[in-house]
C-alpha cells in the first residue's frame, strides 16, 4: 500500500521549511530511507520559465535548497537537472533566484542529454529519456502544483516530462498531442520508467488559472510527499476538488491500475479531506496539446525525427 504524507506548511523561510520537510518525511522514514552514503541524487524541480519569476511558475528555490541539504546530511551527493522547453536549466534557475542558494551548497546544475531506454510499454518503447535521470542512484522529483491549459493540472507525473530532452518534447506534443488520453499515457510511461524514489510536491503557493505560466499564485499551505508519484497525484486532485478523469495523467494512471482510488493509499499524517480546497481555479479555456502547429512545421518535425531515429539506432528500413 503506498503512503502519502500530507502536512500544512505556510512558509518558505528556510529554517521553518526545513522543519516542515523533516516532519513531512518522518512517516516515510526520513531522507535516510531514500538516500545512502555516496548516492548521486538528482533533484528534479519544475524549471518551466524564467519570464515570470514572481508568479510561482517554478518549484521554489528554498524548497530545493532544503531538500538538497537533507540529502547532503544523509551522505548523498545532490545535483540539479531539468530540460526546459525554452532556455537552459541554469538560465531558468538564475532568473528565479536559485543561484545564491545553489552556490551556498555548491550544488551542480546539469543540462539533460537524451538516450533511449526501454519502457514497460510496447506502445512507447521509443521514448528518449535523459541519461542523468536514468543513471542517477536516486531521483527526487520536486513538482510545483499548477493548473495547466493542456492537461488541466500539472503535478508529479507531468514534472518528469522534464526528463525528456528539449527537442523531443516538441515531437511528443506532435506525435501524441491529437489524443489527450494517449499523451497522458505517454507521460505515465515516462514516469514509470524514471520511477522516482521520492516525490515532494510544492503546494505552499500554487499556480492556478491559465497555467503552467499564464495564471496567478494561489496560497494553499500544503506539502505532500510519497515514494509513489501516482498515489501523490491522485491525492492532490482530491484535495483541490478536481475530477480525476479530467486530468489525463491521473486518468491514464488509473486506467493502468496505478493507484485507482484513495482507499488503497495510506495517509500517516493528515487526510486529504482535512486539506480540501474548494476554490481552485482551472484554466478558462483548454488548449490543444499539439500546439496547433502548422502542417508544414509538423511535417518538418516528423521527417527530422524519422531521420534522427534511423541514424541514431541504425534502424533497417529495407523491409
Amino acid at each position: 500500500m503506498p503512503s502519502v504524507s500530507l502536512i500544512r506548511a505556510d512558509s518558505y523561510d528556510r529554517t521553518i521549511l526545513q522543519k516542515s520537510l523533516e516532519n513531512l518525511l518522518a512517516p516515510l522514514g526520513g531522507m535516510s530511507a531514500f538516500v545512502k552514503k555516496g548516492d548521486r541524487v538528482l533533484l528534479k524541480p519544475n524549471l518551466l520559465t524564467g519570464s515570470r519569476p514572481t508568479k510561482e511558475c517554478v518549484t521554489r528555490p528554498e524548497l530545493v535548497y532544503c531538500v538538497a541539504k537533507m540529502v547532503i546530511e544523509a551522505g548523498g551527493k545532490p545535483f540539479l537537472g531539468d530540460s526546459p522547453a525554452f532556455g537552459s536549466a541554469i538560465g531558468v534557475a538564475k532568473a528565479n533566484g536559485y543561484l545564491p542558494l545553489l552556490e551556498e551548497l555548491n550544488l551542480p546544475v546539469v543540462e539533460f542529454q537524451g538516450k533511449r531506454y526501454e519502457t514497460i510499454s510496447d506502445e512507447f518503447n521509443h521514448l528518449r529519456l535523459c541519461k542523468e535521470a536514468m543513471e542517477a542512484d536516486v531521483v527526487i522529483n520536486l513538482p510545483k502544483l499548477k493548473s495547466h491549459v493542456q492537461l488541466t493540472v500539472t503535478m508529479g507525473v507531468k514534472n518528469l516530462f522534464g526528463c525528456v530532452p528539449g527537442k523531443m518534447k516538441a515531437w511528443w506534443h506532435m506525435e501524441a498531442g491529437k489524443d489527450s488520453a494517449r499523451f497522458g499515457e505517454m507521460l505515465v510511461e515516462t514516469a514509470r520508467t524514471i520511477n522516482p524514489n521520492l516525490t515532494i510536491l510544492d503546494g505552499i503557493i500554487g499556480h492556478e488559472g491559465n497555467g503552467p505560466s499564464g495564471g496567478e499564485p494561489k496560497f494553499l499551505g500544503i506539502l505532500g510527499a510519497s515514494n509513489d508519484v501516482f498515489a501523490l497525484d491522485r491525492t492532490v486532485v482530491e484535495i483541490i476538488n478536481v475530477d480525476p478523469a479530467s486530468v489525463p495523467t491521473v486518468a491514464a494512471a488509473m486506467k493502468l491500475g496505478l493507484c485507482s482510488n484513495l482507499e488503497v493509499i495510506n495517509f500517516p499524517l493528515l487526510q486529504p479531506e482535512s486539506l480540501k480546497v474548494l476554490d481552485w481555479k482551472l484554466p478558462e479555456k483548454m488548449m490543444p496539446i499539439d500546439f496547433g502547429m502548422p502542417r508544414v512545421v509538423k511535417s518538418a518535425f516528423k521527417h527530422l525525427y524519422i531521420r534522427f531515429i534511423k541514424e541514431k539506432f541504425s534502424i533497417n528500413t529495407s523491409h
